[in-house]
C-alpha cells in the first residue's frame, strides 16, 4: 500500500478528490467518451498523491462514471440523465446561483444547463475581459477583486450587465442560469424583491440558489483551476476563510445546495430541486 494512503484518507482528501472528479463529469468538463487524465496529472493539479486519485477513480468506476479500458486508460461515462417532463419547470425559470469562490457554483450551473437545456450566463465569462482592461486603466492589477477601486468602480457594472442580460432573455420568455458570487445581492431583500417582480411580470420564475461548501474542498477546487484571480485567496488562505461566513444564507426564500465532499452528488440535488420547483408551479 502507498505510503500516502493513511494521511490521504485521514485528511478526507480522498472524498474531496472523488467529489471534484464526479462534479467535473456530471458538469461536462470531463466529456463523455474522453480519456480521463492520468492519475499523476490529476494528483499534481489537486496537490494530492497519485494513490488518492487512483482510489477516487476506482469508486467512480464502481459507480459507472468511468470505464477502465486498461490500467492506464480510463474513459469518462457521463452521469447526466435528462429529467422527466414532470420534473422540468412548467414555465421559463431563472436560477441565480451564488456562492464563494471554489464552492462549485459553476459546476452546478453546468449540471442544471445540461438537464434543462437553459443557457448559462456567468458573470466572469461575460465581463472578465472588459473588467481586466478597466482595472488596468484604473491603475490596478487585472486580477484584482478585493480593492476598493474594484468594489466601488467596477463591480456594480459587472452585475448591471449580468442582470440586463437576464432581463433581456426574460422579456422573450427565456429562462437562464446565472452564476456569480451574489454575496451582497443575496443580503439585500429589496434587491431580491425587485428582480423577482420584474421576472414575474415577464412570466418567468425565479429561484435563489446558494452553493455551500466546506473550506478544504473549496481550497482544492481553487488550486486545481489555477485562475490568476484566486492567487490572493490561496496565498492568504487562513485569513480569507476567517473573513467569510461559511454558514451564509440569502435574505429571502432560497435553496441550499451542499457541495461539501461528503454530500449528495450535485446532479441528484439538482434533479430534486427541479422536481420541487415543478410541483410548486
Amino acid at each position: 500500500m502507498s505510503q500516502y494512503s493513511a494521511d490521504d484518507v485521514g485528511g478526507k482528501k480522498l472524498e474531496r478528490v472523488e467529489r471534484i472528479l464526479r462534479n467535473d463529469i456530471e458538469a461536462g468538463r470531463l466529456r463523455d467518451g474522453a480519456a480521463l487524465p492520468s492519475s499523476r496529472d490529476l494528483a499534481e493539479q489537486m496537490g494530492v498523491s497519485a494513490w488518492t486519485v487512483s482510489k477516487a477513480i476506482e469508486q467512480l468506476v464502481a459507480d459507472g462514471l468511468v470505464e477502465a479500458i486498461s490500467r492506464s486508460r480510463r474513459i469518462v461515462r457521463s452521469g447526466i440523465t435528462a429529467p422527466s417532463e414532470s420534473d422540468k419547470p412548467r414555465r421559463p425559470h431563472v436560477f441565480l446561483i451564488g456562492g464563494y469562490a471554489g464552492s462549485g457554483k459553476s459546476e452546478l450551473s453546468r449540471v442544471l444547463s445540461r438537464v434543462t437545456g437553459s443557457a448559462i450566463v456567468d458573470k466572469d465569462t461575460t465581463t472578465r475581459a472588459v473588467v481586466e482592461r478597466l482595472l488596468e486603466e484604473l491603475g490596478r492589477p487585472a486580477h484584482d477583486r478585493e480593492s476598493q477601486t474594484y468594489l466601488e468602480h467596477v463591480r456594480p457594472y459587472e452585475y448591471e450587465a449580468l442582470l440586463a442580460t437576464i432581463e433581456e432573455n426574460a422579456e422573450v420568455g427565456v429562462g437562464v442560469i446565472a452564476t456569480a458570487p451574489f454575496i451582497r445581492e443575496f443580503q439585500d431583500a429589496a434587491w431580491i424583491e425587485r428582480i423577482g417582480t420584474r421576472l414575474n411580470a415577464a412570466g418567468v420564475g425565479l429561484s435563489l440558489v446558494w452553493v455551500r461548501c466546506d473550506a478544504s474542498t473549496m481550497h482544492t477546487y481553487l488550486k486545481r483551476r489555477g485562475a490568476a484571480r484566486d492567487t490572493g485567496k490561496l496565498s492568504s488562505w487562513d485569513d480569507y476563510i476567517a473573513g467569510i461566513d461559511l454558514e451564509f444564507q440569502p435574505a429571502a426564500d432560497h435553496v441550499i445546495i451542499d457541495n461539501s465532499a461528503s454530500s449528495e452528488p450535485l446532479q441528484s440535488q439538482a434533479t430534486k430541486m427541479l422536481a420541487t420547483i415543478s410541483a410548486a408551479a
